[in-house]
């Protein structure tokens, strides 16, 4: 290198022989630039010259510059020979640009190379790797004459486009006239048999290797890992990793992946260890894996020296690393640090935008998420799990035209039927408020699972539809669809709703008996609320004392609930001390025992709660609602006077609470009053203002909806009723508690808790 150095300081120009023999040094060594210095001081260039430019900017991945050097050689009247056309079509596969394949196809057809063997196998793989199989078959099956590398490609070919029945069926031609697979034939093959899912097939393949003498080589060995992992047989892959005399980066990350793949997330990050025990260095493939397993395990720690690992080796520029940082940040609850990454990258994929809104969601940034969506469309086409993403952020913030929106354009794409689409968009309509548009989309699903049929039990639960929600959960067992743990949830909260003590007894006692599925605490909760709410407190608080699991705050809180609609003060002050020791800083549960103790009209002991609330500083959290008007999504917070139209907003309060208090009511007297409900004071009455805002921008008639970020105190519950009378318009609001439907003065959730 030295020497090439000097001589490029040395002479101003190359000859032929010295500027070939130089430049095929310094392409080997990755030096393109050092290459490209010597190649333009050559006046005299030749096939050769070009073909080591080429062949060397398309190995190290400059792929359109490749391209662009083969066009300059055609210019400069350079006739391209059997060796050109090989990089250039694996360039151009490598792209990939079908079209720009296409023409070099009629470029070996023009020059007289289209009986090369060489020649033909490269615009095999071209065209594979562009996605056009049918192409690539074409070529294959017009050959004269093949050789192991041409049936490799288009075997290889088939498994890559997801053809592998189409695969496996050529391997079998290929034995049967007797061309001699190679290890590239075999572990490519083996692979592919662990996509088909068929233990027998794999077994046959793993015994015709060892045969064929294949058992010691350890790219088959890496590729009878990955075929065992595909099936779920860790065991198996495990006996193969162990009995490997020698190990490479590929047998310790296909362990890895597997591990990770199958939800053995720690085993996946224990053979990682191992592997940097052994000294073996990891690749980007190896550090992806290991991010999704801290990812699933939230061991941030982790994910943080791996972080830092990337960066040191330079791994943080492939795409399939940042991707996976992408997620781990994001499932660890540190989405700024995913937004850090994701401003980073220099290139970003549908994964990578898919990621960024996915994790959103998950951290309950529902408005950014839609945001990102919005910004994604003039980059990347979405795909299914993008869209997955964006219809769960409108179902979280209630943004039905926004999700209108993101249905068209699913229907658009033509992947309304695909994965957990159908689901998706029912869990919009349905959180919306929308049960019509939702049971027209569950009953056009031809692919119906139990989670859609759990998603429509739980919507008409939320609507207060109990007798609905039994009537189609028979339908459900009538057709043969069995039920889970998430049904079960659902059919107990109906009956609690509903106060059916009996057929909840009955649901409850069938989940075991009939379907051997094991209550687990969300069971025993709704259990316990539906025995609180009829005031049976004693049986609930048996029930309690008699279970085989640990209670947890949720199933003393329900029991805390039916004390406070029941003012049974002793049983709920018991309640509240275990459910402090479980969850000491909750405001929900603070907010209850307050409302319990100021419906007893016990004043001392609510300046009690208060006075320990302020001391923890859970009366910090504000309040809010936000409502879609016109595509756009509006957020109110409480006490919030920064809206532009808050003047208007104010004045149309103002007018109802005048018309209500003609009515008999005066809903604005107790915003004066200190000793009022806790409830009230961290309800925060802002959908109040998202309620006003709906009526000011939209027509007469015009349904409104809101979401809310907390529970909708009796106060504004009870306003909220009689603006939907006075207005004349249907009022829904999804709080944390459940979503009321107001219509003609009366709500969905027929009174329960606001009595």
């Amino acid at each position: 290198m030295r020497a090439c150095a000097r001589a490029d300081a040395e002479h101003p120009s190359f000859g032929l022989r010295l500027g070939n023999a130089m430049l095929s040094m310094l392409v080997r060594f990755g030096e393109t630039w050092h290459a490209w210095r010597v190649f333009a001081k050559m006046p005299d260039r030749d096939v050769f010259s070009w073909n080591v430019m080429v062949g060397g900017y398309g190995k190290l991945g400059f792929l359109e510059e490749a391209l662009d050097l083969y066009y300059r050689m055609l210019w400069a009247g350079v006739r391209p020979d059997v060796y050109t056309f090989p990089c250039v079509l694996r360039t151009c596969g490598g792209i990939p640009d079908w079209r720009m394949g296409r023409e070099v196809h009629a470029h070996v057809l023009r020059f007289g190379f289209g009986d090369e063997v060489d020649v033909l196998n490269a615009l095999v793989t071209m065209y594979a790797k562009c996605g056009d199989v049918a192409a690539a078959r074409k070529v294959f099956d017009g050959m004269a004459v093949t050789d192991c590398i041409s049936w490799n490609a288009m075997i290889a070919g088939h498994f890559e486009n997801h053809e592998c029945e189409a695969g496996l069926e050529l391997f079998l031609n290929m034995l049967q006239n007797e061309v001699q697979p190679n290890i590239m034939t075999i572990t490519s093959v083996t692979v592919a048999s662990g996509m088909l899912s068929e233990m027998g097939f794999a077994k046959e393949m793993h015994g015709f290797a060892v045969k064929r003498g294949f058992s010691i080589d350890v790219a088959f060995c890496n590729s009878l890992i990955q075929m065992y992992t595909s099936l779920g047989r860790m065991g198996d892959a495990g006996k193969i990793f162990s009995r490997m005399e020698t190990k490479d980066a590929m047998s310790w990350t296909a362990m890895i992946s597997g591990y990770e793949k199958n939800g053995f997330a720690d085993k996946a990050l224990e053979v990682y260890a191992l592997m940097e025990l052994h000294n073996v260095s990891p690749d980007d493939v190896t550090i992806a894996s290991a991010l999704a397993a801290c990812a699933c395990l939230g061991w941030l720690d982790i994910g943080i020296k791996l972080h830092e690992l990337a960066q040191d080796k330079g791994f943080i520029r492939y795409i399939v690393v940042a991707n996976a940082l992408l997620e781990m940040y994001a499932k660890s609850k540190h989405i700024d640090k995913a937004i850090e990454v994701f401003k980073c990258m220099a290139e970003k994929d549908v994964v990578s935008w898919s990621s960024m809104i996915a994790g959103f969601c998950f951290n309950n940034r529902s408005f950014e998420a839609l945001y990102y969506f919005r910004h994604m469309l003039a980059h990347v086409n979405p795909n299914s799990v993008t869209f997955i993403a964006a219809l769960s952020a409108c179902a979280a913030t209630g943004a039905l035209r926004s999700g209108r929106e993101i249905h068209a354009h699913v229907l658009r794409c033509g992947i309304g039927s695909e994965g957990y689409v159908p689901n998706a968009l029912l869990d919009l309509y349905v959180k919306c408020g929308q049960t019509s548009y939702a049971w027209a989309q569950f009953s056009v699903h031809s692919e119906k699972d139990v989670v859609s049929w759990n998603i429509m039990l739980s919507g008409f639960v939320a609507h207060g539809h109990g007798d609905i929600v039994l009537s189609l959960f028979n339908q459900m067992v009538e057709i043969g669809e069995h039920p889970d743990e998430v049904t079960f949830i659902a059919l107990l909260c109906a009956c609690s709703r509903a106060g059916m003590v009996s057929q909840g007894w009955e649901l409850f006692h069938m989940m075991t008996e009939k379907y051997s599925i094991v209550p687990n605490l969300k069971h025993y909760a709704c259990m316990v609320d539906l025995l609180s709410r009829v005031g049976r407190l004693t049986e609930a608080y048996n029930l309690i004392n008699g279970m085989p699991i640990t209670p947890d705050a949720a199933v003393w809180g329900a029991l805390l609930n039916g004390c406070r609609i029941h003012q049974h003060v002793e049983l709920g002050e018991l309640a509240a001390k275990v459910i402090f020791e479980l969850e000491p800083n909750d405001v929900a549960y603070h907010v209850l025992l307050c409302d319990l103790y100021t419906d007893a009209g016990r004043w001392a002991q609510v300046a009690r709660v208060r006075k320990t609330m302020r001391e923890k500083g859970l009366e910090q959290d504000f309040g809010c609602s936000w409502v879609e008007v016109k595509g756009l999504t509006h957020a109110f917070l409480t006490d919030d006077e920064s809206h532009p139209q808050i003047k208007e907003i104010n004045a149309v309060l103002h007018g109802i609470y005048d018309r209500m208090k003609a009515y008999g009511f005066a809903p604005v007297d107790f915003l004066e009053d200190k000793e009022v409900s806790e409830d009230d004071i961290f309800c925060g009455h802002s959908e109040r203002l998202a309620v006003a805002f709906g009526l000011i921008n939209t027509t007469p008639g015009t349904s409104i909806s809101v979401t809310k970020n907390r529970y909708t105190c009796q106060s504004c519950h009870m306003i909220l009723k009689t603006i939907s009378k006075i207005v004349r318009r249907e009022i829904a609001v999804m709080d944390t508690k459940q979503l009321h439907h107001f219509k003609d003065g009366e709500c969905s959730c027929g009174e329960i808790g606001y009595g």
